[in-house]
């Protein structure tokens, strides 16, 4: 089963035979455009949310924004109020957001772009996303969705990475989609990134359908593992990893009070164990640790 994005449902692509971005001359930075949308294309919030995690953990600044009453319906996305530390009440719209971000201790610049998926005008709306790429001197995009999918939340959660892009299918392993149908925001940038000659990849998390509701730390914390080792760059994710464990732990909970639900995750996990049995462990093992060496590499003065 595909995801909304032509993603394949379950799939794991780890094999990364070379660098998703290229290394620039020296003194000079590249600039990768991450973006993820709540709604549709976003299930348990885990996508919106890990872009918002590195949003917070770079110091992202705001660059601009996309006039909201251009491609929302207020009935639809509503609008929301909240109280200001004053006390005073505000109302807050729907939008999006452009943030950039120096990744410190590398030559990479990103831009986040993290909004709603609009109701309106889906053509003008990502032509204008690309107008702001453009500014900012984008090089390159991945773009961020997560779906519900018959997955164990007691297993590492699956993350898929597709493109269109033949040369980066060839020089990554990737592969390209296969889906038909309905797609959501995110396919639709995809596809206009591609034609304004941008590289761009989808990743797509894997979010167990039963327990749907965000947050989804487990998932959140897969995505930014994927982040990582497509920019190449260690993440600080320690205290994400303890809100994953914990809220592990609240479902292993909850699943046990109730015996067609653990006999359902059993079954899940059964499933999971086979089609993953022929695959070699070693290699995600490797990763693993090379991940841990780049964060204790940052660590050390």
């Amino acid at each position: 089963m595909n995801s909304v994005d032509g993603t394949p449902e379950g799939q794991d692509m780890t094999a990364e035979p070379e660098r998703f971005l290229k290394e620039p001359a020296d003194g000079q930075r590249v600039t990768v455009m991450l973006a993820a949308f709540e709604g549709w294309n976003d299930a348990g919030e885990a996508a919106s949310d890990a872009l918002h995690y590195l949003n917070k953990l770079w110091d992202g600044k705001k660059v601009a924004t996309v006039d909201a009453e251009e491609y929302y319906d207020f009935q639809f996305t509503r609008p929301t109020v909240r109280r200001t530390s004053s006390g005073a009440r505000k109302v807050k719209w729907p939008s999006t957001r452009i943030y950039k971000a120096e990744v410190p201790d590398s030559n990479v610049d990103v831009v986040l772009v993290l909004g709603t998926e609009p109701s309106y005008r889906w053509r003008a709306y990502t032509t204008e996303l690309l107008v702001h790429a453009e500014a900012l001197k984008v090089d390159s995009v991945i773009l961020v969705g997560a779906l519900l999918a018959d997955v164990p939340h007691s297993r590492p959660i699956p993350v898929s990475t597709t493109t269109e892009d033949s040369s980066l299918r060839e020089r990554l392993n990737l592969e390209a989609s296969q889906y038909e149908g309905p797609v959501g925001i995110v396919g639709v940038l995809a596809e206009f990134a591609m034609l304004a000659g941008l590289p761009t990849v989808s990743l797509w998390a894997a979010v167990p359908h039963y327990v749907a509701q965000p947050p989804s730390p487990k998932a959140q914390l897969a995505i930014l593992h994927r982040i990582e080792d497509l920019l190449q760059v260690p993440l600080d994710s320690q205290a994400l990893a303890e809100e994953s464990e914990a809220w592990e732990r609240g479902v292993d909970e909850l699943a046990t009070e109730d015996p067609e639900i653990t006999a359902y995750v059993r079954q899940l996990e059964e499933a999971k164990d086979t089609a993953d049995l022929p695959e070699a462990s070693g290699e995600s093992i490797a990763r693993e640790f090379e991940r841990y060496l780049k964060r204790r590499g940052k660590e050390r003065p």
